[in-house]
């Protein structure tokens, strides 16, 4: 039973389009409503909160100090009921929305391509997929599983390591003059391209020689890897990328392995699971699908 005091959905619209736009006839406009209806909005809302949200100057509607402390938190109320309504609809006629988190890179170059099979093996499921960096918070966040190194797992959730991180260092064919490789003296001759997220990686493939650093971290920058693995297609540099990003493009000739040398990092891709969820169908059906992409 809604209380009082407690505004209804079409009050907080009223009063958000007023605060947009300054006037009631224009809210309504914009509301596909009389100015009138929106008028009683307001006018029901500044009656139920017992303030006045707006000062009517020179039939302007001009918000009072309490309507800009409501203003942004009626926005954000009306943004997440739009965002509750969304995610009700993706359901459409599945049987599920399987929410997931992955790493942006590895999202946008592993398992989209791949992501075909798997909705044509069950199609009763749809797809839900966010690009995130940093972990998860499952208690917060509506995610049914997360594709992160395995040092993000958080509290409550179940990390399986799935993939062992390893790095190349790739280039566009002509930066290599021809050779098949280049020696470690040889790559800092040129640009070496940094990743903004993760930038000891460069360091920490040269570690162990006398190498200035100064030499080492120069290069332009990128948020991702699959930006780096972008950059050297276009010939900006040397990129040091996990293999399972760079393999597709290594695949079809657009990049070169630039050096034999690899690089594991002791790192490890992990399938991340909320305990909420382990036993859901859906997220036993998808994870059974992943584990069987990467035996392949």
């Amino acid at each position: 039973m809604r209380k009082p005091y407690m505004p209804s959905v079409a009050e907080l619209t009223a009063f958000v389009a007023c605060a947009r736009r300054g006037t009631t006839t224009m809210a309504a406009d914009s509301l596909g409503l009389t100015q009138s209806a929106v008028s009683r909005s307001l006018a029901s809302l500044e009656d139920r909160l017992g303030v006045a949200l707006f000062n009517r100057v020179r039939q302007r509607l001009v918000l009072s100090p309490a309507g800009h402390v409501f203003l942004g938190r009626a926005e954000r109320l009306l943004g997440d009921l739009d965002a509750a309504a969304m995610g009700a609809m993706a359901f459409g006629g599945s049987d599920a929305v399987l929410r997931m988190a992955v790493l942006p890179s590895l999202a946008r170059i592993w398992l989209i391509p791949r992501l075909g099979r798997f909705a044509k093996a069950a199609p009763g499921i749809s797809l839900d997929l966010s690009a995130r960096l940093l972990p998860v918070n499952f208690g917060r966040e509506p995610f049914d599983l997360a594709i992160m190194r395995a040092g993000h797992d958080m509290p409550g959730t179940v990390t399986e390591p799935i993939i062992p991180e390893t790095l190349v260092t790739v280039a566009a064919p002509h930066l290599l003059d021809g050779r098949a490789a280049l020696s470690d003296a040889a790559l800092l001759d040129r640009p070496l391209l940094q990743q903004s997220t993760r930038p000891t990686l460069w360091l920490d493939w040269f570690r162990g020689t006398d190498t200035d650093p100064r030499r080492i971290l120069r290069g332009a920058r990128m948020d991702h890897f699959d930006m780096i693995v972008d950059a050297a297609i276009a010939g900006l540099g040397i990129g040091i990328v996990p293999d399972i990003v760079a393999r597709p493009a290594l695949d079809r000739g657009a990049l070169a392995l630039a050096s034999p040398r690899r690089f594991d990092t002791g790192e490890t891709y992990a399938l991340i699971l909320p305990d909420r969820v382990r036993a859901s169908p859906h997220v036993c059906r998808f994870r059974d699908w992943l584990l069987a992409e990467i035996a392949v």
